[in-house]
């Protein structure tokens, strides 16, 4: 498994707001669905050199 880091985000209370309920349709966490919505965009993007997920 990949090392984890922490780090404090800002993000606007809606946009949070937003995300914390599709965490919950998805029964995920909102780390887990940021995390997820991240990689995502990443692999769409071509940026990301391999998912070991």
């Amino acid at each position: 498994m990949a090392k984890k880091k922490s780090f404090p985000l800002r993000i606007n209370e809606e946009i949070l707001s937003a995300v914390q309920q599709w965490a919950a349709d998805d029964l995920r966490s909102v780390n887990a669905q940021i995390e997820f919505l991240l990689r995502e965009a990443l692999r769409n993007s071509k940026r990301l050199k391999k998912d070991k997920n």
